[in-house]
């Protein structure tokens, strides 16, 4: 039905009815006139409107609400050129297995391939970034799709799914008749009369079936589960283990609804845990099982490693971090992931989880006591390394020492700070020394690596978790990437945190290239006025080139986006030699 209870008078009803009743409450759009219908019924029915001024932020955007909430996020884009715009974050969120539905929009159904405005075949380059593309034809078809779209985002391995919408769907149905009425011309030829007759036809498909009251529905989508002799065969190897290891990422947290439970399974189970993804701040600031730092090394020494929604991909050297003797659980959504480059020696094929919520509920309540030594082994190997951390950020510099800048805004940032990681090097840096608030309390991109999601994550987060207080810990390079979207950020009310790390340079590719080629081809930047440019879009803009400027600069930030200001901290880095060796192929 439309709204007030009106039949549904167009496909841009239909969408928004489908998106009301999944409960969505914000589409991200750059807008276009293929998809103003959808925008407009949509706005009609109480769903907030995001427009950005790029369609990846778009999608990063909906990709972040999908990994804050647990339901689909939803994105909208023009056709064409809208949605070639699109493939990098596209790319980004099915590496990340992230729930997301894009809605695209396209050339008239009559007129594709025949030379249409933005017409380009959309399916060949978009269908190897989702799991599904619907292409449509006829308007009674457009909710259903949708709906679907729903339910196969987040089933199975979540990933995103693309419904593309023609122009002719989604207007009224008069409008459309008398568009085609006019295309078909007046003449009276054989062939005038014969495209009259093709367009007749063809509009009668497009609208057959359209004026049966449909009600919109929201299709239940399974949690697969990982089978009892897995779970048996997991419970025997932890409890015959010394030294055993957890490494939970981002899939373990898809049920976002489930994050406390998942926290309380993990501390039941007793073992050390590494933390990434998604994960990062699931057991809060300091809790007694997680550790922080020389992660490859208590993987060589474990001798049983628990990989929770996490494949041996570089990350973990392609599965080399974990010495062959050892014993390797894989809990995985995917058989592909839990599989890859390395065979665990107990498959666990379901949601990771649930079965860290499983194991915890048959695991004996204290675990057992010739562990001790094991945890505080790799307890202070952490300390050791806090207090590495601690004498690199006492280094004296010119500007500021970029380690000293992040223990700073560690103790800045409030309790229920939620920070968003787009960077390099001096993002990388930041995961050893920002410790998330708890859980659902750090973005970065996944596997993709890839610069520029720092807006899109920060307009999904803050629209989702209003509650939140936003950080986007930029690096110079990919700022460059979305500093136009403070003009998002100002229009929408949006008020975010953004620290820029302006060290001008790639440092993190300049680091092995000058040393490997001598050369710093590409990899030099300048001092640029980020925060100049921030203002001239109506945020806040603060300069910070001193070390005894940081903390007042942090301080200012805080209370002018309490006050809804958007801002962003340019702060001058220095160079440091912390992350030296960090090439990653």
């Amino acid at each position: 039905m439309g709204v007030n209870g009106a039949p549904a008078r167009h496909g841009g009803e239909r969408v928004a009815e489908v998106l009301s009743a999944h409960g969505v409450r914000c589409i991200y759009t750059l807008c276009g006139g293929h998809i103003s219908p959808i925008l407009v019924a949509a706005r009609a029915r109480g769903i907030r409107i995001v427009d950005v001024r790029d369609e990846a932020t778009a999608v990063f955007a909906a990709d972040a609400a999908a990994r804050l909430s647990g339901l689909p996020g939803v994105a909208a884009v023009t056709a064409g050129p809208g949605i070639t715009n699109t493939i990098t974050a596209l790319k980004n969120a099915q590496l990340a297995q992230s729930p997301v539905v894009l809605l695209g929009g396209a050339a008239p159904t009559a007129l594709q391939g025949r030379g249409a405005l933005q017409d380009i075949d959309q399916r060949a380059l978009v269908a190897p970034h989702v799991k599904r593309f619907f292409k449509l034809r006829r308007v009674r078809d457009v909710g259903p799709a949708v709906e679907e779209a729903f339910a196969l985002a987040r089933s199975g391995v979540p990933g995103p799914v693309f419904v593309e919408c023609p122009v002719d769907l989604l207007y009224e149905e008069a409008t459309i008749r008398q568009w085609y009425a006019d295309a078909g011309g007046k003449g009276t030829s054989l062939p005038d009369r014969a495209l009259r007759w093709y367009l007749k036809r063809h509009v009668r498909r497009m609208f057959d079936g359209s004026h049966e009251a449909t009600a919109p529905g929201v299709r239940s989508v399974d949690t697969p589960t990982a089978g009892d002799a897995a779970l048996r065969a997991a419970l025997a190897a932890l409890g015959k283990a010394e030294r055993p290891l957890a490494v939970i990422g981002s899939q373990a947290l898809v049920s976002a609804a489930q994050a406390d439970q998942l926290a309380a399974a993990v501390t039941r189970l007793g073992i050390p845990v590494y933390l990434s993804g998604m994960a990062r701040g699931l057991l809060g600031r300091d809790h007694p099982l997680q550790m922080r730092h020389q992660r490859r090394q208590a993987l060589r020494e474990a001798d049983c490693v628990l990989l929770a929604g996490v494949p041996c991909d570089f990350r973990l050297d392609y599965g080399k971090h974990v010495r062959r003797s050892a014993t390797l659980i894989a809990a995985n959504r995917s058989a592909r992931d839990a599989r890859l480059n390395r065979r665990p020696d107990v498959t666990a094929l379901g949601d990771a989880g649930r079965f860290l919520q499983a194991l915890a509920q048959r695991m004996p309540a204290d675990p057992p006591s010739r562990r001790a030594d094991w945890l505080a082994a790799l307890r202070g190997r952490d300390a050791a390394r806090e207090i590495e951390i601690d004498q690199q950020a006492a280094l004296a510099a010119e500007c500021v020492n970029p380690v000293a800048l992040l223990r700073a805004l560690e103790r800045a940032a409030g309790d229920n700070a939620l920070f968003v990681a787009d960077g390099g090097d001096f993002v990388a840096t930041a995961s050893y020394v920002l410790r998330p608030r708890g859980p659902l309390a750090w973005l970065d991109p996944g596997a993709f690596g890839t610069l520029g999601v720092g807006a899109g994550f920060a307009l999904g987060a803050a629209a989702t978790r209003p509650d939140r207080e936003v950080w986007i810990v930029f690096g110079d390079g990919a700022c460059g990437f979305g500093l136009a979207e403070f003009d998002t950020f100002v229009r929408h009310g949006i008020p975010v945190i953004a620290v820029v790390g302006n060290d001008a340079g790639w440092t993190q590719i300049a680091r092995e290239q000058v040393k490997m080629l001598n050369d710093d081809a590409a990899t030099v930047l300048a001092r640029s006025a980020y925060h100049e440019v921030a203002r001239g879009f109506g945020a806040e803009g603060l300069l910070v080139t001193r070390m005894e400027e940081v903390e007042d600069a942090l301080r200012q930030a805080r209370e002018l986006a309490s006050q809804g200001r958007a801002v962003l901290v340019n702060v001058w880095l220095d160079r440091t030699g912390f992350r030296e060796g960090s090439l990653s192929m």
